[in-house]
């Protein structure tokens, strides 16, 4: 049997595909994740999600779908996360691509159920700002869950809207979805973690990388993303609700204009008229000062004394842990030194390492290279 999971959000909403996969369904079925191209700017310096026309090797998977092997690659200065997934994952990757707006995903994803004939269609939203109304302040990143959302209401099959880790995105809190969540269908465990632990390793996502750190019991506040967001960790972090579809479509006014797009631009423009901007907008501006912006050298006495300034000020505000994403962008450093940052630190102090997450611990009196 194949099981259709549609990654509303693409990034971290497939690794997290991964481990609801194998939470809910067990080994004995087959997953199609249906995915966006859309890494953060520290992976992919090019503005927006990549279509198939960025990649070379990709494989048919039906007629409107193309398959994300692990031979394929982003076309260069492109980048994309999606093949070393393939390669890590056990399931089949598949291609969103919005470029023909959100009439032509939904000819996709109709075009891939005819195909594949899946047993269910769960679409998955790690967060759940794919229940945005569009005028929250916080909400920062609304047009690809909206899309997908749009998508999946005018396919011809029954779809599942389901929402982990409310709140983990940092961009709507639990406080505000609560009324919407529906029944509880899982809550992760640690050895539901396990299964894509050796991905967050690598992969940048942080909203997967904290629903898989609290399903290991990890509490308290994680600062994320450019901004410095504080997201709560708590043991709502890491549970997966079902939310009504017709209520989630209803609240959502972007998915609701955008079902009628039939390109990427379309429905930029409507982001920006309903939300008061496009999340694509907020990265041309950032690639523009990145290129603009000259990254630090990675020295480890000056990384350690920047650090200990970091962690300092982050205890005062009462933050637990952040990002390894996170760390990079506050010592300045640029997406291709995050991994030799992550290396670096591990190595100096791994008992501060709550995987995948970085633990900012109270400062220790009697340490001297903590104190200074």
């Amino acid at each position: 049997m194949t099981r259709l999971i549609v990654a509303a959000g693409g990034g971290g909403d497939a690794v997290a595909a991964a481990m609801l996969h194998a939470a809910l369904y067990g080994d004995a079925d087959h997953a199609v994740i249906l995915t966006y191209a859309w890494d953060r700017l520290l992976i992919d310096p090019l503005p927006g999600p990549r279509g198939a026309e960025d990649f070379t090797g990709l494989e048919p998977l039906s007629p409107a779908v193309p398959k994300v092997p692990a031979e394929a690659r982003p076309i260069p200065p492109a980048g994309s996360t999606l093949p070393r997934l393939a390669a890590e994952l056990p399931h089949t990757l598949a291609l969103i691509d919005p470029n023909n707006g959100a009439e032509g995903i939904t000819h996709q994803l109709e075009d891939l159920i005819t195909h594949l004939q899946p047993t269910s269609i769960d679409l998955l939203d790690v967060g759940g700002d794919v229940l945005a109304r569009g005028d929250e302040p916080t909400l920062k990143s609304p047009l690809a869950d909206a899309l997908t959302l749009a998508a999946c209401a005018q396919v011809n099959a029954p779809v599942r809207l389901l929402v982990a880790g409310p709140g983990l995105d940092g961009e709507l809190p639990y406080e505000d979805l609560r009324g919407i969540l529906g029944p509880l269908i899982h809550t992760f465990t640690a050895q539901d973690a396990e299964r894509i632990g050796p991905v967050l390793e690598w992969h940048p996502s942080e909203a997967t990388g904290m629903l898989a750190a609290t399903a290991r019991g990890v509490r308290g506040t994680c600062e994320v993303r450019d901004a410095g967001l504080p997201v709560p960790l708590t043991d709502q972090s890491p549970t997966v609700y079902e939310v009504d579809f017709d209520e989630a479509l209803g609240r959502n006014e972007l998915a609701r204009a955008l079902m009628a797009t039939t390109t990427l631009a379309e429905a930029e423009t409507l982001s920006r008229e309903i939300c008061g901007f496009s999340e694509i907008d907020y990265e041309r501006n950032k690639a523009l000062r990145l290129k603009e912006q000259q990254p630090a050298t990675l020295d480890p006495e000056s990384i350690r004394l920047q650090l200990t300034q970091f962690e300092a000020e982050a205890r005062s505000r009462g933050v637990t842990h952040t990002t390894f994403r996170h760390l990079t962008e506050v010592l300045n450093l640029d997406g291709s030194q995050r991994d030799e940052l992550r290396r670096m630190l591990l190595n100096s102090n791994p008992e501060q390492y709550a995987a995948p997450l970085w633990s900012i611990t109270a400062a220790d009196p009697h340490d001297p290279s903590r104190a200074r």
